[in-house]
């Protein structure tokens, strides 16, 4: 037999009939191309190896295996775990592979004599409570938000809490009950967070009876305006259950829609908690050709569930949209991992059912989406081809641009787009140092330099590379190039120069091709033009954020450095005490004073520098 080949026959000989998990390899002591788990490792081993194949996928996986190790484990369950792991570790091609590494955020309640309403995300290490988990950031802010309009309750930083010595805006606009300087008795602000927690947990109409009561009681002891301030928020409380679909009976419970079209595949998870709809969040896992829906559900729950981290909460209820041929197994591993009895449901009425064809025309609805775009980005790629008659594909693009004000921490952007459009962990961003302030040329030069002089090979070369500026930056880059690359053999990049046209209107730029100098005169509606103009927006957009942070960073901490006797942990100190640096600024000397290890004699110099 061919050293190539995978000698089956051997190799199913000696395999056992015990549960547990088998990986493929291309090569012994290469890649894992596949994880998989077995009740009984030989049957499943066996069933890879027969006559007929039952699918094109299978025939392919089969056609590269060169070596396969098992692990063996006690029970199904076990081996279910450690085939997550497994693939979670090795990230085979021929899995279904999710790609969730953000966790999710919580509204926080603290645990604080005036307690604080905020944004959550990590750990949960501070005492208080937290509701959620939200589907995304955005969800928290909208609902931390709306709370401020419902129950005056801060959501200020401590530092800022316990720096005030008058109320801020917030409680001008009637979003704070200001107790930083007890504008609230302790009684009535801790009635507010108890009304804001039972909203939390979906209670509406118990939180609209005791403000019916708080009002009635108020306005029998003659209290008027404290009984218009519960009048109001009943108004308020009503406005809002009139626009939230709220369902007690639903209680807890995940809802998954699943859609799969043109060799994508979406997952749409639907969030119920205290009967209320949090939100939801699509998910399009990398799927192998010709895998069914029952395997991509499967893996779908195995690595959402068994992979989210401790922050993630796992409800009682899990609706599917299918019947999975291993639930019960799937459900004790969930299990497991929570700690609470997890009930995976297929066959729903009434409101359930409702929410299950909710999630699945919004998995629908959101794979149409990403199939449109995908096809959108590939047609603007295969016309910006044949614009510029390149004999291969464009694999990758790079662009760069620079930002500065009045030549004040001069910063250049370098973003990378690949063949699915922008690939956002390979931004780079230059901090530009020992040019004249204001000279772009050189920013310029600099930024290509530092990007490109230690490329030692044409595969880490992007297919086009991007200028955002006129000759001038392009002539800066070929010299660059040429002595980075040219000079070392590698021939470098095809460059084009994106110089803006009049107006700044988009539409109206030119584009000069490197080293010959030739002029592409696109139409404004060219779909060509209109990729080159998103990856030259992208590298503005990247550089100025960049640049706004370092000036922001350089104007809010220069002046304290510049006195003596503050260094980083007194400036540190001073900042978070009074709040930030607009507070320290209008500080007096004995409230400076009071700030430790700030001495009297320190404050004066503070004082006065900051007023200078």
């Amino acid at each position: 037999m061919s050293e190539t080949q995978f000698d089956s026959r051997a190799f199913l000989k000696t395999v056992t009939s015990q549960p547990g998990v088998y990986r493929m390899y291309d090569a012994p002591g290469g890649t894992v191309i596949y994880v998989g788990k077995a009740k009984s490792l030989k049957k499943r081993l066996s069933s890879y190896f027969r006559a007929q194949l039952p699918d094109a996928k299978t025939q392919a996986l089969v056609a590269q295996i060169r070596h396969i190790e098992v692990t063996v484990t006690h029970t199904e369950t076990e081996a279910l775990i450690l085939e997550h792991d497994y693939i979670k570790l090795y990230m085979p091609r021929y899995n279904v592979l999710l790609r969730d590494d953000k966790s999710y955020p919580y509204i926080f309640l603290s645990e604080h004599r005036h307690p604080k309403l905020g944004f959550h995300r990590g750990p949960r290490r501070a005492k208080g409570r937290y509701f959620g988990p939200f589907p995304n950031g955005g969800a928290v802010r909208d609902s931390l938000h709306l709370m401020q309009k419902l129950f005056p309750i801060r959501q200020c930083e401590d530092s800022y809490y316990k720096a005030r010595s008058r109320p801020c805006l917030q409680y001008q606009l009637k979003r704070c009950s200001a107790p930083c300087v007890n504008k609230i008795s302790d009684e009535d602000y801790a009635e507010q967070v108890k009304m804001a927690t039972l909203f939390l947990q979906g209670k509406n109409l118990q939180v609209i009876d005791q403000l019916v009561g708080w009002m009635e009681q108020a306005s029998a002891e003659l209290k008027f305006e404290k009984a218009a301030l519960y009048r109001d928020q009943i108004q308020a409380m009503r406005t809002v259950q009139e626009q939230q679909g709220v369902h007690g009976s639903l209680g807890e419970m995940d809802i998954l829609g699943v859609s799969v079209d043109k060799g994508m595949a979406c997952c749409h998870m639907l969030f119920i908690r205290e009967g209320k709809i949090l939100g939801s969040r699509s998910y399009f896992p990398k799927l192998p050709a010709d895998t069914g829906t029952d395997e991509l559900t499967a893996s779908f729950l195995m690595q959402f569930y068994l992979g989210g981290g401790e922050e993630r909460q796992i409800p009682a209820e899990i609706i599917l949209p299918l019947e999975l041929e291993d639930k019960e197994v799937l459900q004790e591993a969930i299990v497991q991992r929570c700690g609470h009895k997890v009930a995976l449901k297929h066959s729903v009425r009434s409101d359930r059912a409702q929410f299950q064809r909710l999630a699945a025309t919004n998995a629908a609805t959101a794979l149409a989406s990403r199939v449109a775009h995908k096809s959108t980005i590939a047609d603007r790629y295969r016309l910006l081809n044949e614009t510029l008659e390149l004999s291969d594909p464009i694999e990758r693009m790079e662009c760069f641009d620079i930002s500065h004000t009045m030549g004040e921490r001069t910063i250049a952007s370098c973003v990378v787009f690949d063949s699915e459009g922008p690939a956002k962990k390979e931004y780079r961003r230059y901090k530009i140092d020992g040019i004249t302030p204001g000279d772009d040329y050189a920013a310029m030069a600099q930024a290509v330099k530092r990007r490109f002089e230690k490329v030692t090979a044409p595969a880490n070369l992007p297919t086009i590379l991007f200028i955002d500026g006129g000759r001038g930056q392009l002539t800066q880059a070929e010299t660059i190039l040429e002595e980075t690359l040219t000079a070392r053999g590698i021939e470098p990049p095809l460059v084009i120069g994106v110089a803006k046209g009049e107006g700044r209107k988009p539409g109206l730029e030119t584009l000069f091709v490197g080293f010959t100098r030739e002029v592409i005169d696109l139409p404004a509606d060219s779909p060509a033009l209109h990729l080159i103009q998103h990856i030259r927006d992208e590298a503005h957009r990247f550089a100025i954020s960049g640049h706004r942070a370092a000036r922001g960073k350089a104007r809010s901490q220069s002046t304290l450095e510049q006195i003596p006797g503050i260094g980083a942990k007194r400036r540190q100190s001073l900042l978070k005490y009074m709040g930030g640096m607009q507070e320290l600024k209008r500080a007096s000397v004995e409230e400076i004073g009071k700030v430790p290890g700030i001495s009297t004699e320190l404050a004066q110099k503070i004082h006065d520098a900051l007023r200078d």
